[in-house]
């Protein structure tokens, strides 16, 4: 029997490293927001884009490496969404979304806490729920918002509010489509 060289092993856990990464580093995201000019201007964005880019390639790496586990599967969404709902939070907080635009800021808070009760309550029928396309659209949409409103220039806020606004939709799409997959298996029968 051979033994694994420590470079199998550290393919075998980055993955979850990295998606373990974008679920501690939220603390000093969210702490970054309040640190003087121009730190907080800047911080709080590249922590955003690092983590971000986590989600992508922490995803990826796994596919390639054939890395995926069960820790994986279940942490990668829940950081995913915590990330999203911190900054969400932070920016309702600031004043950067207000008004009217609080309304897509509740479409995706809602629709996130949805379909992880769905995925729950699949899961305890052992019922998978996979990831659809437009899902990731949805969330590569939600982060390029975030990204948008983070930048330090007046000119950003506009067209982030408006992708904003179109992660809001599709977070309501999503969440439709989520459900009208698991509607039939509310009607089964507890065994």
């Amino acid at each position: 029997m051979t033994t694994p060289s420590p470079a199998t092993g550290l393919r075998r856990h980055l993955p979850n490293l990295m998606t373990g990464f974008r679920a501690v580093g939220i603390a000093p995201l969210v702490a970054s927001f309040y640190l003087p000019a121009p730190w907080s201007d800047w911080l709080p964005l590249v922590l955003f884009v690092a983590a971000s880019l986590t989600d992508w390639l922490d995803g990826a790496l796994a596919r390639r490496w054939n890395a995926g586990s069960k820790l994986g599967q279940f942490m990668d969404p829940i950081a995913d969404k915590l990330l999203v709902v911190a900054v969400i939070l932070m920016f309702c907080v600031a004043g950067t979304i207000s008004g009217p635009h609080v309304i897509p800021a509740i479409m995706i808070l809602c629709r996130e806490m949805f379909v992880s009760g769905l995925r729950e309550f699949l899961a305890f029928r052992q019922i998978g729920m996979p990831v659809s396309t437009l899902a990731k659209w949805k969330t590569a949409t939600q982060m390029l918002a975030l990204t948008l409103l983070m930048l330090p220039f007046e000119e950003a806020v506009l067209p982030g509010l408006v992708v904003f606004w179109i992660a809001g939709l599709l977070a309501l799409q999503t969440g439709r489509a989520y459900l009208a997959q698991a509607l039939p298996h509310f009607r089964e029968r507890d065994r």
